[in-house]
């Protein structure tokens, strides 16, 4: 007889492994912030440096952030926002004003070098020079488009005929007429009111208001023209007595 076949052994069931209860949770990842969240977060831990106008901070101050705040910023994170931060005007006013860098708590922290000091003025001439460059573009484009308006709303010639003198397209014409127009508009609001002369609302050129003083070019005292008196009459000499 041939021996019974042995049963064939059931397949292992793979079970989870439970953590253990001495096993510490994977640290939680920081969340990475913006640099406005940055802002504000330092704000709020370091307000001796951060908050109010831009101070010239300690170098290497990255590695002094993470070791008083562990976990709060990413490295990533807070070196977008030193970025933007040391490369901003106010802050480059501050280099080149301020006589020492501050720590976290708003201490000294040694002094601004020269080479960095003229690095940033330098920075500032060319933002300034940039600045009015683009400024002088502006105006010089307002007043060509016034320039346009004017003679638009002047010319004789057809819509079609005056684009293709101006080499312009009727849809670019359009444009830059509107946008004269409104820049027209924001002018004159913007200008102050001019008052009335001889503090009168109803005083016109050449009648003076009340307390001004007569012009003896356009009349006397009286109200009246000088011209419409006549010739200035002379008193009657007494006779010359007789020899």
């Amino acid at each position: 007889m041939t021996a019974p076949d042995a049963p064939t052994p059931a397949a292992p069931i793979d079970v989870p492994a439970t953590p253990s209860a001495t096993e510490a949770p994977p640290p939680a990842a920081t969340p990475s912030l913006s640099p406005a969240e940055c802002a504000e977060r330092l704000r709020a831990l370091f307000p001796a440096l951060f908050s109010g106008p831009a101070k010239p901070i300690k170098l290497r101050i990255q590695a002094d952030i993470q070791a008083r705040a562990p976990g709060v910023f990413t490295k990533a994170a807070l070196s977008a926002f030193l970025r933007r931060y040391t490369g901003g005007t106010g802050y480059l006013i501050a280099l080149t004003r301020a006589p020492q860098r501050l720590d976290l708590d708003g201490q000294p922290a040694g002094e601004i070098s020269a080479e960095h000091r003229q690095a940033a003025a330098d920075e500032l001439v060319r933002r300034r020079a940039v600045h009015e460059s683009r400024r002088q573009a502006e105006e010089d484009q307002r007043r060509e488009r016034w320039q346009l308006l004017r003679a638009f709303e002047t010319t004789t010639l057809t819509k079609d005929n005056f684009c293709a003198l101006k080499g312009m397209t009727p849809e670019a014409l359009d444009a830059a007429l509107a946008q004269a127009r409104q820049e027209a508009e924001d002018r004159a609001r913007e200008r102050p009111p001019q008052a009335p002369l001889g503090g009168r609302p109803d005083a016109r050129p050449g009648r003076p208001g009340p307390g001004a003083r007569p012009d003896a070019r356009h009349g006397s005292r009286d109200g009246r023209p000088s011209d419409a008196r006549g010739p200035r009459e002379r008193s009657p000499r007494p006779p010359r007595p007789a020899r």
